[in-house]
């Protein structure tokens, strides 16, 4: 599989495949380094020592062919005939500029599957507007629901639409898989990453077409949960995460809290009471998870079943017992860093076992296993080819 992605959505949805057992080589240049490689938590700025890239790309090769040298593309023609998938998300115009679109793929590789995750699509006005996550979530509408309720609107902070549009693509992917085994024949695959975000926010969509209503923020008010929300507990800034939708769940969550007298007032008779008198309920229900940890308070609440969690940071996740147990985050071993923490894949199949194969690749790292074992060139080309950059 050649993976053309770039920043964040390609390369997400090429280590998902990669997680699944497929060899995936990642086409990269010094000629324009894969922000990836550049994170703000790069403090070095070294492409080699990213953590953010040594987390989201791994399983996959990485070579270094500029795109831009005329040489160039037959090399990655070469590689395209003897590949089964061909991921890409750079603006709709760049493939074809580069006589590497579909049409001219499926010319070499007839059943070549081919996925392009194009920030808005390949037609509309929108088609060239030039985009990261952050901006995809404001488009689609899902940051004017996020902030505290009532109040100006927040946003998600974070690249929610690359992941999102990752794991769109790769049910795609293996659709496509599917289809050729069935019927010889590959496919292009249109992806746009907006109609993916869009699709997370369907309580909103259909709240618009049924009821003419534009939701706002909204919180963590739920309209048919109360309680809803994170309530502060004992140590600093520890919050516990609750949800009670039926009535038997809230009997039990007025037993796990030992029943006090405002749990019987009539203004918490029902969900409909609930929600209209929810901040006094939401201050109430604090003066109890205030007195406790919030493993504490989710351990009481989760044995007479009631859904809550602990809010956990980031130092949380990685020292949480359960998460420790399931193995979430990995220990692998960098010849930059050292031992590097990864989040591990998020599933396990009996038969045919996930696992991280092979760490984050160095920068060109596999060149001469691509260049010289799977292409056959001579040292000698590649000597060239390098000299001139072509390879860079």
């Amino acid at each position: 599989m050649i993976n053309f992605g770039w920043v964040f959505a390609g390369p997400y949805l090429a280590t998902m495949l990669g997680d699944m057992g497929a060899e995936v080589i990642k086409i990269e240049t010094r000629s324009r380094i894969d922000s990836m490689r550049l994170s703000p938590d790069n403090l070095d700025k070294e492409p080699d020592r990213d953590p953010w890239f040594h987390s989201g790309v791994r399983n996959q090769r990485s070579v270094t062919l500029d795109m831009e040298q005329p040489r160039a593309i037959p090399l990655l023609k070469d590689l395209i005939k003897m590949s089964d998938i061909v991921i890409e998300n750079f603006a709709p115009r760049v493939m074809k500029n580069h006589g590497l679109d579909y049409a001219e793929l499926a010319k070499i590789k007839p059943d070549i599957i081919m996925v392009s995750l194009p920030a808005t699509g390949h037609s509309g006005p929108l088609r060239d507007a030039q985009t990261y996550g952050p901006s995809l979530t404001g488009l689609a509408g899902v940051d004017g629901l996020v902030g505290y309720y009532g109040e100006r609107v927040l946003g998600l902070q974070q690249a929610y639409a690359d992941v999102n549009s990752a794991l769109h693509g790769a049910f795609t992917v293996l659709a496509a898989l599917y289809y050729r085994k069935r019927t010889g024949k590959g496919q292009f695959i249109e992806m746009a990453q907006l109609e993916a975000v869009v699709g997370i926010a369907g309580e909103a969509v259909m709240e618009y077409v049924v009821n003419g209503k534009v939701l706002g923020t909204m919180g963590n008010y739920y309209p048919t949960m109360c309680p809803h929300n994170n309530y502060r507990c004992a140590e600093e800034d520890r919050w516990v995460s609750i949800a009670v939708k039926t009535e038997d769940e809230w009997q039990a969550f007025c037993r796990a809290i030992g029943d006090p007298p405002w749990t019987g007032d009539a203004k918490f008779a029902d969900r409909y009471q609930r929600q209209n008198h929810r901040q006094e309920m939401d201050r109430l229900i604090t003066e109890w998870t205030s007195q406790r940890t919030y493993y504490e308070a989710t351990e009481i609440l989760q044995q007479h079943g009631v859904a809550a969690a602990p809010c956990l940071d980031t130092e949380g996740r990685f020292f949480d017992p359960h998460l420790q147990d399931r193995k979430t985050y990995l220990e692998v071993d960098h010849p930059t860093t050292g031992t590097d923490f990864i989040a591990n894949s998020a599933w396990a199949m009996s038969d045919n076992p996930t696992e991280i194969r092979y760490r984050s690749p160095l920068l060109g790292e596999h060149n001469s296993y691509v260049f010289k074992e799977l292409l056959r060139l001579s040292d000698e080309e590649i000597a060239q080819l390098e000299s001139d950059k072509v390879i860079h």
